[in-house]
């Protein structure tokens, strides 16, 4: 239909304006089908009693007619907000970190797709924390919940358990048997790495871990130790440094291995951002990172590629995982499958750039 032309007289002035072709509405539809409003609503909006060849009629017709949905209206009459909210952990600002930046690109590109949002949510405090979850709970503004690091034994399962609020996390804790998770395997990560290390001649490995609070850095501590057994190599007093999740506790850490009456020639470290500061560390001390001392980092960050040389590191998925985090909640949401039949272990891979090699011959002598 093309645009009409109308002319209102009002006494002297004459006003002109067009009215521009309407976007259809679900009265139109169900004229055009021969259905009434509330079949075509109930097809659009994908509920059981439409049949499949009906959805798909009224479907075919309302993308033929240029029909949009209010996406707004459709979550008021199905009841549900269709947005997802991302949990910030509050024990360091993470809005800088390449990680979590990708894993929360990886979940919005994901639920976009599907039609859903999210939600970043950034409490300051344990206590800020729950008030959140209790606000989630009280409303239907937000149907579901992300979180990660998760803690050793991580209280917020039961509450949220509790509180009835769907959820997901990527990590395990010890009481995770009957939630859902995305995790990555970090034991066998570090095991991996230690015995790539061995294999490159390195008897004298050490660990900068994380705080152990989190379950990540436990499983990876559990890692290095099964490798170290598994190869028959001393772990001296000193070897397993715990380091603040930053650049200043990777340097910290570095100082304090470099200090040992018998330093590593090699260094496996809970993240990238510990392995550059541990870097960083050597050459204040003028040594080369890779030729004095090996080292590995972990997460597979880009960052990773611009220091120098580039840092060797274990990769894990972090958009993938975002994706597949979106994907399995909204599954969970959606066809109220068990939590516990949702958990996913995925792999990590090392990345060799520049900061993995043999120790020097004098190193190996000493050994």
């Amino acid at each position: 239909m093309q645009p009409k032309a109308i002319s209102v007289d009002n006494e002297s002035a004459s006003v002109k304006y067009f009215i521009m072709k309407a976007v259809p509405k679900l009265q139109m539809i169900a004229q055009r089908l021969n259905l009434s409003e509330s079949t075509i609503s109930r097809a659009l909006n994908d509920y059981s009693d439409i049949s499949k060849e009906t959805k798909k009629l009224v479907w075919n017709v309302a993308n033929e007619m240029g029909y949009q949905p209010n996406i707004f209206a459709r979550r008021l009459a199905i009841g549900k907000s269709e947005t997802i909210a991302y949990l910030l952990p509050f024990d360091k600002p993470e809005s800088s970190n390449p990680f979590v930046n990708e894993l929360i690109a990886g979940m919005s590109s994901e639920l976009s797709k599907n039609g859903w949002d999210l939600n970043i949510l950034s409490p300051s405090s344990e206590e800020e924390e729950i008030e959140m979850f209790k606000k989630i709970s009280g409303n239907r503004h937000i149907s579901g919940l992300v979180f990660s690091r998760t803690l050793v034994n991580d209280p917020r399962l039961e509450i949220l358990n509790k509180l009835k609020i769907p959820f997901i996390t990527h990590g395990r804790s010890i009481s995770s048997e009957q939630t859902a998770w995305i995790d990555v395997d970090n034991e066998g990560a570090f095991f991996e790495v230690t015995e790539h290390l061995y294999n490159l001649g390195h008897r004298l490995i050490a660990h900068i871990g994380g705080p152990l609070k989190f379950n990540f850095s436990v499983q990876r501590l559990e890692g290095w130790k099964k490798g170290m057994d598994h190869f028959s190599l001393q772990m001296p007093d000193g070897y397993h440094q715990v380091s603040e999740l930053s650049f200043e506790g990777g340097i910290s850490s570095m100082n304090s291995l470099l200090a040992l009456k018998q330093p590593p020639t090699a260094v496996c470290c809970v993240s990238d951002v510990v392995a550059i500061g541990a870097m960083h560390s050597l050459r204040r001390q003028n040594m080369t990172p890779g030729a004095d001392v090996s080292i590995i980092g972990y997460d597979g960050l880009e960052i990773g590629k611009y220091v120098e040389p580039p840092l060797t590191t274990i990769t894990q998925p972090r958009k993938e995982a975002g994706n597949q985090i979106a994907r399995r909640i909204i599954q969970l949401i959606e066809t109220g499958q068990e939590p516990r039949e949702i958990q996913d272990l995925l792999d990590a891979t090392i990345l060799r750039r520049g900061t993995d090699n043999p120790p020097t011959a004098d190193k190996q002598e000493n050994e």
